[in-house]
């Protein structure tokens, strides 16, 4: 009935668009500070909700651009939205810009399809912990360490103590752990595409172009084309945002800061800055 009024309208008032919601997930992937914005469930959960609640939408177009962080966090975004697709009845579109490396990989695996531009970064399927040594230094200056612990692990490498071979082993079997889940989730949404090269899985990144060579993307494509394409030229992207909270940033949940946590976050924010900005220059961005 309404279809049929609405052809008699003219066609400025006629809503005959698509509309195609897209979610973009920029940033390293943490639970965000006080004054850091980053990628995280917390805030990403709203507009993820408010894309999938689209009735019409033929699917959700989801823009990543990430060079990794939390394995935890990423997984999280990743069930989040394979949860909605599933309870949505939604098709997922992946869109990688610069990079989707390592967490920004995972949470990509969320897409039934990944769209890459030739020139995108995409792969570092591994785990990575990294740190200094301080033991030297502090006896230079005349510091003496002193840790009081109950439980000898405690401290375990304590970058102001000499290294133990094995709690480095020990660490590295915690990675080896996290890498076999990571590993599993690819072949499990990838499995029927991927080829065997022996370095799919060490922690290289290739192009977007090679990355489709190797299965870990689909084709070459950006949100408008590819949209328009599929679901005709009246296909209208339309970006689903968090709400902005103190200083105009992005937040998920709406919480609230106080002036002691503002301040206590910014030592913090300013270390977790400079390690996620190694992060994307590891990728050359």
């Amino acid at each position: 009935m309404f279809s049929t009024i609405r052809s008699f309208l003219p066609k400025p008032l006629r809503d005959d668009k698509t509309v195609i919601p897209v979610v973009r997930l920029q940033g390293t992937i943490a639970t965000p500070g006080p004054m850091r914005s980053s990628l995280s469930l917390s805030t990403v959960a709203l507009p993820l909700e408010k894309a999938f609640s689209v009735k019409k939408a033929p699917a959700v177009a989801l823009i990543v651009n990430s060079p990794g962080g939390s394995p935890v966090q990423s997984r999280l975004i990743f069930k989040r939205i394979r949860d909605l697709a599933k309870e949505k009845e939604k098709d997922v579109l992946v869109f990688v810009e610069d990079v989707a490396a390592s967490g920004g990989y995972l949470i990509s695996l969320a897409g039934d399809e990944i769209f890459v531009d030739p020139s995108s970064i995409v792969g570092s399927i591994g785990v990575v912990a990294a740190g200094f040594g301080f033991t030297e230094m502090i006896g230079k200056i005349g510091v003496e360490r002193r840790v009081y612990t109950a439980g000898e692990k405690k401290v375990i490498l304590d970058p102001f103590q000499p290294e133990v071979p094995e709690d480095v082993e020990y660490l590295k079997g915690l990675q080896q752990e996290i890498h076999e889940t990571f590993v599993d989730l690819v072949k499990s949404r990838r499995g029927d595409v991927l080829t065997d090269d022996p370095d799919l899985f060490s922690g290289k990144f290739w192009t977007g172009r090679t990355a489709i060579q190797l299965g870990l993307a689909d084709a070459i494509g950006d949100v408008r084309s590819v949209l328009k394409e599929r679901y005709g030229e009246k296909a209208e992207p339309r970006l689903i945002s968090a709400p902005r909270g103190l200083f105009g940033r992005r937040t998920g949940l709406g919480l609230g800061l106080s002036g002691q946590r503002l301040t206590e976050g910014l030592g913090e924010d300013l270390i977790s800055a400079i390690e996620n900005r190694s992060l994307w220059m590891r990728y050359g961005l």
